[in-house]
């Protein structure tokens, strides 16, 4: 979906570049129908790939029933290992009238392009959906608790995007807490200082929650934490014997799906692989929005930063730009593209990056690299910018090649 939101962003770019073309509306059944063919093959691939793996696969409910043992269908598996992944579920809605919105799990079964639909929630996935319906043809209205979006990230983050869907007419009703919906052919939204009318769907994107009530964890020694995660260690051990975890149902509290793909890995690399010391390291977890424009960020957020090193050994670079994509655009169609570097201690060690605008969910992943090798602000210096892209941006951040006024040499130089 968001890839079909970038189509539509390039069609009406295209004009400057000499294409004269229209915009048509977009053909929602068409779209779902392919994207659901696609998620049918992508099933079909993973399965070929088990089956030709002689992975035995039991479709059915399944739930521990003591020590290393789990029933499926009523029938019953021993092993010396079990392995936790039943992830997580939308947060349902929580005021009366719930019956008449969605959660974004069931956005994927809407039939037509709303003509005017309500996001609840201020989240990424909040801020994913409100970004495509609105790019895609869709009156879109956010109602949010607080004053901007995104409040876990970076305050470039929070204050870019808010203003960026407000500027591209997104309505965003802050400080807003739902009273109701109720449906009167359209569905009515009751805030607790308006009503707002006319809405085709009123999808709730308020968190997820882990899906592990009813399958005995708690009756076979699994200890679950406030939110009904699974409480894990760096290894993914639970605290029962021979039971491990992984993805959003645990207490690491990264929901992200390759977040649990790592650590699956090192969990069969410590347990089949003779890696006894094999974990993942939830530290510099690089992290993408697919909102419009995208957000990307690694480290540490310029208030984590501060509260853990302390402000006087903190000096962040800032950029600010609009990506020469958009410079034969009319101006209402320049997008700006944001760059936040946190560095810290005397050398300047890059402990956090934050982008906003085109293409930086591409970038992000080398500089993440580097962030993790322990890259300075001099090293991203010492890097020969490639020109012309949004990515040099990020080696050039004046002041370039000093620290505090003073020329620094890079490392292979000293």
């Amino acid at each position: 979906m968001f890839n079909a939101a970038v189509h539509a962003e390039a069609l009406r770019t295209s004009r400057s570049y000499g294409f004269d073309v229209s915009v048509p509306p977009v053909d929602w059944r068409g779209l779902v129908t392919r994207r659901q063919e696609f998620i049918g093959r992508l099933n079909k691939v993973y399965l070929n790939n088990l089956n030709s793996s002689k992975v035995d696969v039991l479709s059915g409910y399944g739930k521990l029933i003591g020590s290393r043992t789990v029933s499926v269908n009523n029938e019953v598996i021993t092993a010396p290992h079990i392995v936790l992944a039943v992830g997580g579920t939308p947060t349902a809605a929580p005021f009366p009238g719930a019956e008449h919105t969605i959660n974004s799990d069931q956005f994927f079964d809407i039939k037509e392009l709303p003509s005017k639909v309500a996001i609840v929630g201020a989240g990424y996935i909040a801020v994913e959906l409100a970004g495509f319906l609105k790019e895609l043809g869709a009156k879109t209205e956010m109602f949010i608790r607080g004053e901007k979006v995104l409040r876990h990230f970076d305050q470039l983050v929070r204050d870019t995007i808010t203003s960026e869907y407000e500027r591209s007419g997104i309505i965003v009703h802050r400080n807003s807490r739902i009273e109701s919906v109720s449906r009167h052919n359209t569905l009515t939204v009751k805030t607790s200082t308006n009503t707002f009318e006319g809405f085709d769907h009123v999808i709730v994107a308020i968190g997820r929650r882990p899906l592990t009530d009813g399958i005995g964890l708690e009756e076979s020694g699994v200890t679950l934490n406030d939110r009904r995660a699974i409480v894990v260690d760096k290894w993914q051990n639970t605290t029962a014997e021979g039971v491990y975890a992984v993805g959003d149902a645990t207490s690491n509290g990264w929901e992200l799906t390759p977040v649990a793909i790592a650590a699956g890995r090192r969990l069969a690399d410590r347990l089949f692989g003779n890696t006894p010391n094999a974990s993942i390291d939830y530290c510099d977890i690089a992290t993408v929005v697919f909102s419009h424009p995208p957000v990307a960020t690694v480290g540490l957020t310029e208030e984590e930063a501060i509260q853990q090193f302390g402000a006087q050994n903190i000096k962040v670079y800032h950029s600010t730009f609009v990506d020469i994509f958009y410079g034969i655009v009319p101006s209402e169609q320049k997008q700006k593209t944001h760059i936040k570097l946190v560095c810290a201690g005397e050398n300047e060690k890059v402990v956090g990056i934050h982008l906003v605008g085109r293409n930086v969910d591409e970038i992000i992943q080398g500089f993440a690299v580097a962030m993790r090798m322990g890259a300075t602000k001099s090293d991203l210096d010492a890097c020969v910018a490639i020109h012309p892209t949004a990515a040099e941006e990020l080696v050039t951040l004046p002041e370039w090649g000093k620290i505090n006024g003073k020329p620094v040499l890079p490392r292979s130089a000293l």
